[in-house]
């Protein structure tokens, strides 16, 4: 499993920039420029500076149906809950009715985010004391339980859009870092799962190129099969995590986030057979889909490197295209990321970044 002691901690925070745009806004810049020791004070930052710069736009509301016994009525009458009260000679009325409230969904989630931070010992004090000041503002806002949450059905509008950014990140650390004890309560690990670091590098390389090289066509784009007959039944769906156009050139990049770059096949050491078999289909399918346009089609797995002695650096030519096998390091000033991405597109697509 790679531990965050691998990559700068830094480093994490400009990979979540590209992932989350925002974070490259106005307000956030001084987030970057600190020097964080732990995963839990880097998003207690985040947290923090994101729900501050809400608070001023204010809390997002919004109409919850509630059922309250009442002396007046108030919206409609609750017919079962009425006939109880007046069984039990209770001079109420049972109401519904709609309320507007900041007890909802959205701001539950990011108080539940924040009170796990603040159990946390090394986050640091100062950014305990600006979340704990603007938990303030959350007093009518219920905890909620982080497994009870269904991610999928979260939908913004033009009324939540702003927090995409602020439950993105909450997202991460309840479900990439959430563990459960023994006696049921939760904690937070030091680390975030590797699935979902997988899902970060991948969305970080592809939002890199499609930001910083305009002059390439990036995107995650799926690749036809090569069918001699059209029929497609059952077929996976082919979809790349990154792929990079210039004029004739193609590059398809699959981005691999494993603990264990290479596998042992006896007494030596192998690329993962998998991997290379799937960047390989790519490949040729996507020659197949060009076949009739001029062309040139590469392929490249692009780990992010371990703390293995062993890793790979090679350009193999395979059936007429080249296919690289190559790591980048993430234990580096993120300057020096970005040089070694650069050169993969200078590389691979004869592009020189202006």
């Amino acid at each position: 499993m790679i531990k965050d002691k691998t990559i700068l901690i830094k480093n994490i925070y400009y990979m979540l920039s590209y992932a989350f745009t925002p974070l490259m806004q106005d307000g956030y810049e001084n987030v970057g420029k600190e020097a964080f020791e732990n995963i839990h004070s880097l998003f207690a930052a985040i947290l923090a500076k994101g729900i501050g710069r809400q608070l001023k736009q204010g809390l997002y509301r919004e109409y919850v149906d509630r059922t309250e016994n009442l002396a007046t009525l108030r919206g409609k009458i609750h017919i079962t809950g009425t006939i109880k009260n007046k069984l039990s000679r209770q001079k109420v009325i049972s109401c519904e009715f709609d309320e507007l409230t900041e007890n909802n969904l959205l701001n539950q989630i990011i108080k539940t985010t924040v009170m796990l931070l603040l159990r946390q010992e090394n986050v640091s004090p100062y950014h305990k004391s600006d979340l704990k000041k603007e938990m303030l503002f959350f007093s009518n806002v219920d905890d909620i339980d982080p497994a009870a949450i269904h991610w999928s059905s979260i939908r913004f509008q033009r009324n939540n859009n702003t927090y995409r950014l602020l439950i993105g990140i909450c997202q991460l650390v309840l479900e990439g870092m959430l563990l459960t004890t023994d006696k049921g309560a939760y904690k937070l690990a030091t680390f975030i799962k590797p699935e979902f670091m997988s899902r970060l590098y991948e969305k970080f390389i592809l939002e890199y190129y499609i930001q910083e090289h305009k002059e390439l066509d990036a995107s995650a784009s799926q690749i036809p099969w090569g069918l001699d007959d059209g029929i497609n039944a059952m077929l996976p769906v082919m979809q790349t995590d990154i792929t990079l156009t210039k004029g004739e050139k193609t590059l398809i990049i699959d981005a691999k986030y494993y603990s264990n770059i290479l596998q042992q096949h006896y007494d030596r050491m192998t690329i993962h057979s998998n991997n290379l078999y799937q960047i390989f289909t790519y490949v040729k399918n996507k020659e197949v889909e060009l076949k009739d346009k001029p062309h040139e089609i590469s392929g490249m797995l692009l780990y992010a490197k371990t703390d293995e002695e062993t890793y790979p650096d090679n350009d193999y030519k395979m059936s007429g295209n080249k296919i690289g096998v190559h790591t980048l390091d993430l234990n580096v000033e993120f300057s020096q990321i970005r040089e070694q991405l650069d050169e993969i597109a200078a590389r691979h697509l004869a592009y020189v970044k202006a």
